[in-house]
């Protein structure tokens, strides 16, 4: 069973300002007073749904302030599709908005929302804004990515990002070639036997990431594309498992995860 600790938690929804657009975010905090690091949560192409806001919710629960912004804010605000045991899996309508906002995606803007995140963090009297990390899945974690390219980023957490050596959404530069750029600590997951993001692909990020002398470590499981979703099903039982959790690699990723906030933030 996942072991969590016992911290109460707020949650509430906010929006925040970026140049006359209002990202709609999902905030999860400590209950009491304290200076804490943060966390931006990115989700996957599905929108912050429950899974995106269990992970938030987790993420507090060890003592941060954590975010998930709407990535579609400009596409399609209020997007989201939930996982369901009875559709075994994300239903086919769903997936294809999902992608097909995904598609639509721009770097600036992203890179715009980010920035105006990070600016809002820093507002926030209980977080520490020298100690600001992220963590994202698929999308997410191509997003993570390239959010660890900012100098404010102290700890990237990525998971199976795809694209990263060949786009970056509308740039002529894909986002590998980005990779000397990360100034603090970035950890990425793959798994082998993933059919969105190939073993030459995550080969070739470990590669940029050793040739920058970047600081980071690179974990690779047995296990196929969205290994970790599932596993706080336990702690949140309305949420379903992925067909692909992987129950051995999942717990690992956590702790790593966890080593990773705990050792930067």
């Amino acid at each position: 069973m996942l072991q969590t600790p016992n911290i109460e938690i707020n949650t509430t929804k906010v929006k925040i300002p970026n140049n006359g657009l209002e990202i709609d975010v999902y905030l999860a905090q400590p209950a009491h007073q304290g200076i804490f690091g943060a966390v931006i949560v990115f989700q996957e192409i599905f929108g912050v749904n429950n899974h995106i806001r269990e992970v938030t919710e987790l993420i507090a629960k060890q003592g941060y302030v954590a975010v998930a912004p709407t990535l579609y804010q400009r596409i399609a605000p209020g997007f989201e599709v939930e996982f369901s045991s009875e559709d075994v899996g994300y239903s086919p309508e769903g997936y294809r908005l999902g992608l097909e906002y995904y598609q639509q995606v721009k770097y600036q803007e992203i890179f715009s929302d980010i920035q105006a995140m990070i600016a809002y963090l820093k507002t926030l009297p209980n977080v520490n804004d020298n100690a600001i990390g992220v963590i994202g899945f698929c999308f997410g974690g191509h997003v993570a990515y390239i959010t660890a390219t900012l100098p404010d980023i102290k700890a990237t957490a990525s998971f199976y990002g795809g694209g990263i050596t060949t786009s970056s959404y509308g740039e002529d530069t894909p986002t590998i070639d980005r990779t000397s750029e990360i100034k603090g600590t970035i950890y990425v997951f793959f798994g082998t036997r993933d059919a969105l993001v190939s073993q030459e692909e995550n080969e070739h990020i470990e590669a940029e990431l050793k040739k920058h002398q970047i600081n980071h470590r690179v974990f690779r499981y047995d296990a196929g594309h969205g290994f970790f979703h599932g596993l706080f099903v336990e702690e949140y039982p309305f949420i379903a498992q992925h067909p692909s959790y992987n129950p051995e690699a999942a717990p690992d990723a956590w702790q790593r995860v966890l080593e990773l906030f705990q050792n930067n933030l």
